[in-house]
């Protein structure tokens, strides 16, 4: 065991997790993600301690124990545990089987935006705990992102509790409504680009598990901190892990959170379990914060569009290629067009131009369709992936066609400029629907025909799903 001994003595005082995964390992067979998550300690430091037991494990395809024989000879590493009145309250809750149930038919989780799925215990722990925190049934209450699904579970156990959802992915917005019998309100919002102008200082409580890099927390706390109606007497409620292996990682983060202006009211470890975000033992903080009187006065801005740690707006993706760019403004300029090059943001429309040209090749889905109801131009070319789901088959490229329909037709340009890219042409229609050229409206002011729900929202912050009704489609 000496080579076990080792490993432990290097994580000091903060070996119980490994005394857990020898537990686990004594008592049943457990696959790797098992062992991290049921232990919160590192997928690293769980592989060390397997290499460590050697010839004492017990391995029957992914499943891993102790071997029965040499089984008791690790009583030794078995230690106490903390018990946690609320997770006896959260497995034998009535509502538990009901959240299960969501969590496993949720659209699978992107990630390019940084999705890892909270187990369905964790879902109904952060309902239970925020119900036995705060006054639900007198606050509003807004997630920031919320494919875990907390808030049908705050509104199953909160009926009376005001919950809002703004979401990058639509077929979050889609699947909360369907669930939720659209008592929770939801909105479309691309957070880098801002919240909608509704939700600013609306908000008593604001919940969020952003993606875990200094930028991405830095900026959904902005956010936060911009929905919050008094900052100073609200709280920002954050999830957030970093594997104890590499503490400056944390250090950043509660710097970047520091220098917003916000306090530490509490962190509560592990409080949050993930299917998956192994290298920080599928665990996360939950972490609550007050804001100070600084933060009131660093509310505006807008984000980086490098947040995440995944796929083409990772901190680390490397930009578009200049030639392609240079492409996508001949085809943008065809026919005589004067051109214009223009960054990704639909948060202010500007005046009609002639020819727009966007690069979208980041683009996480939503993008394409924001940018098309939120830019005025005669034409718009636009860079895409050719793996886009608008572009996927001839349903889907219908589909969208069908929603801009009363603004821009469109064409398809597949394999352009190269074969992993595609453009979308899209020009403007004679007559054009109102609602369509006044998306940056309060829709209040562009029609009488609203839905009393979305009347405050603008035409961008409408989830796509409600957007036929909304257009009549």
């Amino acid at each position: 065991m000496n080579a076990l001994d080792d490993v432990l003595a290097k994580h000091g005082v903060g070996v119980r997790p490994l005394y857990r995964v020898i537990d686990l390992l004594r008592t049943g067979d457990h696959d790797l993600g098992e062992l991290v998550r049921l232990s919160a300690a590192p997928r690293r430091s769980v592989e060390d301690v397997l290499t460590a037991l050697g010839d004492d494990l017990d391995l029957s395809g992914d499943r891993l124990r102790l071997s029965p024989g040499v089984a008791a000879s690790y009583l030794q590493y078995s230690a106490p545990r903390y018990a946690d009145p609320l997770d006896e309250a959260v497995a034998t809750h009535e509502l538990l089987p009901k959240v299960a149930e969501w969590v496993a038919e949720v659209p699978p989780p992107l990630a390019a935006l940084d999705h890892v799925q909270a187990t369905p215990e964790t879902v109904l722990r952060r309902a239970l705990w925020l119900d036995a925190r705060y006054d639900l049934a007198s606050a509003n209450l807004l997630f920031l992102g919320d494919h875990d699904l907390t808030s049908l579970a705050v509104h199953a156990v909160c009926p009376a509790a005001s919950l809002t959802v703004v979401d990058l992915d639509e077929r979050v917005l889609a699947y909360l409504d369907d669930r939720g019998g659209r008592e929770i309100a939801t909105a479309h919002a691309d957070l880098r680009v801002g919240l909608p102008p509704a939700f600013g200082g609306a908000f008593d409580l604001v919940f969020s598990d952003p993606p875990y890099t200094p930028e991405g927390m830095g900026l959904f706390a902005t956010r936060g901190v911009q929905a919050l109606r008094e900052p100073s007497e609200g709280r920002l409620l954050f999830a957030y892990g970093y594997s104890p292996r590499h503490p400056a990682l944390g250090a950043q983060v509660q710097r970047s959170l520091a220098t917003l202006g916000l306090t530490f009211e509490a962190i509560l470890p592990d409080f949050n379990r993930y299917f998956g975000a192994q290298a920080i033992g599928s665990a996360a903080d939950l972490y609550v914060c007050q804001p100070t009187a600084k933060a009131k006065k660093m509310r505006g801005g807008k984000g980086k569009s490098a947040i995440y740690t995944h796929g083409p707006q990772s901190v680390e993706a490397a930009g578009t290629k200049p030639a392609l760019l240079e492409k996508l403004k001949e085809i943008a300029v065809a026919g005589g067009l004067s051109p214009e090059t223009r960054p990704v943001d639909w948060s202010i429309s500007g005046p009609e131009g002639d020819a727009v040209a966007m690069d979208l090749t980041a683009d996480p889905g939503p993008w394409l369709l924001r940018t098309l109801l939120g830019t005025n131009a005669r034409r718009l070319a636009l860079l895409l992936p050719n793996a886009h789901p608008d572009l996927a088959d001839e349903r889907s490229q219908t589909s969208l066609a069908e929603l801009v329909r009363g603004k821009y037709t469109l064409r398809y340009l597949r394999s352009t400029p190269d074969n992993r890219h595609a453009v979308v042409v899209a020009d403007a229609v004679a007559g054009q629907d109102e609602v369509l050229t006044r998306a940056h409206a309060r829709l209040a002011n562009v029609s009488l025909d609203v839905p009393e729900d979305l009347v405050d929202l603008r035409l961008v912050d409408v989830p796509r799903h409600r957007l036929p009704e909304l257009l009549g489609r």
